[in-house]
């Protein structure tokens, strides 16, 4: 048996933390002296707390890990699909980081070569486009910015059952069209919509007319920088607001392996000021 003091020397956890643990249930002494209240753990206990660290490292909740502990007839499964969704965590994490350390080197490098840090604006091409009539088969609805992504998915979905019902051709890459500035309590006035040929039941005209066209090469963090380089060029050139701002997603980003290779036309409708 080890005394609370060199279970806590031996795995360099503090005993605060240990009797935290066993307050919650993580890991409880082997024994306790009635007498005195002294702790006492076995030295099969070692390779739980192991057990534990290891887990913690991974950034698992002490909840989290307590559940895979407790889960003792598939405690093996449990802890390999805990794994693997970390692993899917970490990944992302770290392309994050990696993101984050490009982002960084330019910067750097621009100020050393005498340049803004927001010198890549720049390199924002926006053009003024005329785009044509189009028919729009849509899902037209309120979201939260938290169910985007999932409204997302579910609504693109619906719409390419019906054009597979209806043995509609598309004509466009889906696209999603804002009709509010800003999200509210009730969310942001979202349409969905993929371009097709025929013009049927479900369908609406959509004709955007003069637009400023911005496509946009890789991460949607990026839709900031495009918006404000596209307010500024109307800005400068005279131009306003005309109608929603849209999406054409040209890439869909359930079908690429890394934010680089997605693909997003921004078309910001405009009029000329009077």
């Amino acid at each position: 048996m080890l005394s609370i003091g060199n279970f806590s020397n031996i795995c360099r956890v503090s005993t605060k933390t240990l009797r935290y643990y066993a307050e919650i249930g993580l890991i409880l002494p082997n024994e306790i002296n009635p007498e005195n209240g002294y702790r006492y753990y076995s030295i099969d206990q070692l390779e739980t707390m192991l057990f534990i660290t290891r887990l913690k490292s991974y950034n698992f909740s002490l909840e989290e890990i307590k559940t895979i502990l407790d889960s003792e007839k598939s405690k093996d499964k449990k802890l390999y699909l805990a794994l693997t969704s970390k692993k899917k965590e970490v990944e992302k994490q770290v392309q994050e980081f990696e993101k984050t350390l490009d982002q960084l080197n330019n910067d750097i490098l621009n100020l050393k070569q005498g340049k803004s840090i927001m010198s890549y604006l720049e390199s924002i091409d926006v053009q003024l486009v005329e785009v044509p009539l189009m028919y729009l088969l849509y899902i037209r609805k309120m979201v939260h910015e938290y169910d985007f992504a999932e409204e997302y998915g579910n609504c693109f979905r619906k719409l390419f059952k019906k054009i597979e019902d209806n043995k509609l051709n598309m004509l466009a890459p889906p696209m999603v069209l804002f009709h509010s500035a800003q999200f509210s309590t009730l969310g942001l006035d979202t349409e969905f919509a993929i371009p097709v040929k025929e013009y049927v039941t479900g369908t609406r005209d959509f004709h955007s007319g003069l637009c400023l066209k911005t496509v946009l090469y890789g991460s949607y963090s990026n839709l900031s920088s495009v918006y404000t380089k596209q307010r500024e060029w109307a800005e400068k050139e005279g131009y306003e607001s005309n109608n929603a701002l849209y999406e054409v997603y040209v890439t869909d980003p359930s079908q690429v392996s890394k934010e680089s290779e997605l693909i997003t036309e921004i078309y910001y409708p405009v009029k000329k000021k009077v």
